[in-house]
């Protein structure tokens, strides 16, 4: 009886997973949706079914309806989901490397090197253009990264969760406080800046999604991959030696993995914040803490969490719109304040 309770409970848990992770997948279709339909212009559901599933009809009868759902919507929530799922899934790499519940891919320098990256740019060279400072973003990003690794592994023990925390805290204030004096020295790149930084999705460009879509699968690639070896590392790097695994390679993969990932969301949207921080405590409410579930849903939990506060953004203040990172942070930081203190993490 003792020992078959453990494997009944284990295979009742299975199913339940499945089942939550489809409804995520239904939820976030319906969002997705609902990012078609709402906006300054709200368009009838039955009319973006038309436009998404007979376009060319929708040209003839309602040019201006096509125009609005192919033209911005389309784009819009495309890059909510592929953004939401890249910061959700970095954030949830980071808090598995790090064994840090408050870990987010900001801890690793991405955000930061990103954003001096994207003003050098902007403010030295002149690249004002979306598709040219994006790759000084991802450049930043794999820079910051880096540099976080490879000053947590310096000195005896080499690199430690808590060295490298400490490494991409010093980073972070570091690259900001060169980021600060260049904005301020160059008023093309404050306007630049500002708009980035507030995390938007306005004026996705369908061409610079595409262009980015191998970065991500990349990242997502790597992500899922880590799973079991993530879980190994929770039980302890001994143990994690003990049972065969090369720390340092699941380090280099995660690392890889984030920076893609975060990089990536980064400098398509702006440093949304929150998101990589709350969704994979969310998840890991839903799934437990194994990673092979719970990477997969956080990737679809993120991209709702962001789905959402952009329909937010766009209808609270109509006809003008809030940027999706500012309704992220009004959502998610007292979210995240009250998940805390449910779970009591002493560790924190």
């Amino acid at each position: 009886m003792t020992t078959t309770a453990p494997v009944n409970a284990a295979v009742a848990t299975v199913p339940r997973r499945t089942v939550l992770l489809i409804t995520a997948v239904v939820v976030l279709a319906v969002l997705c949706v609902l990012s078609l339909a709402a906006g300054s212009k709200a368009v009838p559901l039955d009319e973006v079914f038309r436009a998404v599933f007979d376009r060319s009809a929708a040209r003839v009868d309602n040019p201006q309806v096509e125009a609005i759902v192919w033209g911005v919507r389309v784009p819009r929530t495309i890059c909510a989901v592929l953004v939401g799922l890249a910061l959700g899934l970095a954030g949830a790499l980071m808090q598995g490397l790090t064994r840090n519940p408050l870990a987010d891919p900001g801890l690793l320098g991405v955000s930061a090197g990103a954003s001096f990256a994207i003003v050098v740019a902007v403010g030295f060279l002149g690249v004002t253009a979306a598709a040219g400072y994006v790759w000084f973003a991802l450049a930043g990003a794999l820079a910051g990264a880096v540099a976080v690794q490879v000053l947590g592994s310096l000195g005896q023990g080499g690199a430690t969760p808590v060295k490298i925390a400490l490494a991409g805290i010093a980073l972070t204030f570091l690259l900001g406080s060169c980021t600060s004096a260049i904005v301020l020295r160059h008023p093309e790149a404050l306007n630049r800046f500002r708009f980035w930084s507030a995390g938007s999705l306005t004026g996705a460009d369908p061409a610079m999604l595409w262009r980015m879509s191998p970065f991500l699968a990349a990242g997502v690639v790597l992500a899922l991959a880590a799973g079991p070896a993530l879980n190994s590392l929770a039980l302890g790097e001994d143990t994690a030696i003990a049972l065969g695994r090369r720390v340092g390679l699941i380090r280099l993969q995660a690392v890889v993995a984030v920076t893609l990932l975060a990089g990536t969301a980064v400098a398509i949207a702006g440093p949304i914040v929150f998101i990589g921080l709350v969704v994979p405590h969310v998840a890991r409410l839903i799934t437990g803490p194994d990673h092979r579930w719970l990477l997969p849903a956080t990737a679809l939990l993120a991209p709702c969490l962001l789905l959402v506060a952009d329909i937010l953004g766009r209808v609270i203040t109509r006809p003008e719109e809030v940027q999706a990172g500012i309704v992220v942070a009004f959502l998610g930081g007292p979210f995240f304040i009250t998940l805390v203190r449910r779970s009591r993490a002493v560790e924190l």
